[in-house]
């Protein structure tokens, strides 16, 4: 029976079955054109797997489940008249292709030498790390990412020695070969100077700093490891580059792979595109160490003589939709007493009827706006 609550399923004969519109609110909506094939393929990969795990369970081996997997290939192939596809068939050897690299002018040309590194976690499978003992260390699979990869994203609020450390070695090996960006901040001024200049050291490294604090507060943390063969895989999370955040912090990450999410790594390649090409972010080099350091120091309270505000007096659409709300309470309803609060980062604004006055707290700048609403 069909449980109380909202879907987004298929109607299937079953379903269908069960849909009673007289005792109950039924509200359906037509299959997207555009998305059909998506949905579909997605309800129908449902269905194949139970079918394979019932081929399994009724004591049909391995090759019996190919067998069903071939069969439906060579329907599509003749429902689609395309030939190619029947070149897709699952191959009777019943083998996964792990790694395909070339020997001249790398490692495994030495010796023989056939070890490849790769992920703990699976590149086509997506997961989730949570700093459990029995899961792989975030820096652990973090190192194995690095070096099989074709090219790196990295987002982070601020950067630590004490976790660049950790795959400092991997990273070095990485750009003799690959291309590595990184996107971090001043915030806090939690970021080492000390692990910037060491990764503008790197060849084929580009790093851009965001030193507006008071309007850029960048909390996303993301390592993004693209893959030429179609495995990308980007881990999306809390851990920001730091020993306690992907060594032995209750971090959550989750792992998200190009083979299962793909429009998730699509976004996070955009989203990282825009920032990239964003005048807020700055590109560093040797000549913005100065800059860099006076940031950081400017962050943790030690302030230099020449004090600088960096705010904009016109309010954020949000804050203008409270400031109307505000007025209607007071020259609609006649309420002169009010207090509001928003979230930590959005501002937090604080009316007082008494002295007719507009305090608000933007970006951790207190900003006094006399009568600005009388």
């Amino acid at each position: 029976m069909l449980t109380p609550g909202i879907y987004e399923q298929v109607i299937n004969k079953l379903i269908n079955s069960q849909l009673n519109t007289e005792e109950n609110i039924v509200k359906t909506e037509q299959i997207d054109k555009e998305e059909a094939s998506k949905i579909l393929s997605k309800y129908f990969s449902e269905i194949l797997e139970k079918g394979l795990d019932n081929l399994k369970d009724s004591g049909g081996d391995l090759s019996k489940q190919i067998e069903l997997c071939n069969k439906l290939v060579n329907i599509i192939a003749n429902e689609t008249e395309e030939t190619f596809i029947n070149d897709l068939k699952v191959d009777e050897r019943a083998e996964q292709l792990m790694a395909y690299m070339e020997k001249k002018n790398t490692i495994h040309a030495l010796n023989g030498n056939t070890e490849i590194t790769r992920p703990v976690t699976s590149i086509a499978r997506s997961s989730l790390f949570t700093g459990a003992i029995k899961e792989p260390s975030m820096f652990s699979e973090l190192k194995k990412e690095i070096l099989s990869c074709d090219r790196m994203d990295m987002l982070v609020s601020f950067i630590k020695w004490s976790g660049l450390r950790l795959i400092i070695d991997e990273l070095k090996t990485f750009v003799q070969k690959g291309k590595l960006r990184i996107i971090t901040t001043s915030y806090m001024g939690a970021t080492d100077p000390k692990a910037i200049q060491e990764l503008s050291e790197l060849p084929n490294t580009e790093i851009k700093i965001s030193y507006d604090t008071k309007r850029t507060r960048l909390h996303a943390k993301t390592y993004v490891f693209y893959r030429n063969s179609g495995f990308t895989t980007a881990y999306i999370g809390s851990s920001n580059l730091s020993n306690a955040a992907i060594s032995s912090g209750l971090e959550w990450n989750v792992k998200a792979t190009q083979k299962d999410l793909p429009e998730t790594i699509r976004k996070v390649e955009a989203t990282f595109e825009s920032y990239w090409n964003s005048s807020e972010f700055i590109e560093y080099n040797p000549k913005e160490k100065q800059r860099l350091e006076t940031a950081i120091k400017e962050e943790r309270g030690h302030f230099s003589n020449a004090v600088s505000f960096n705010f904009d007096i016109t309010p954020y659409p949000y804050q203008s939709e409270i400031l109307d709300k505000l007025q209607a309470e007071r020259n609609v309803k006649n309420h002169w007493r009010n207090l509001i609060v928003a979230a930590t980062g959005a501002g937090v604004i604080i009316v007082t009827g008494c002295i007719n006055a507009l305090v608000s707290r933007i970006s951790g700048t207190l900003i006094k706006y006399n009568s600005c609403i009388a």
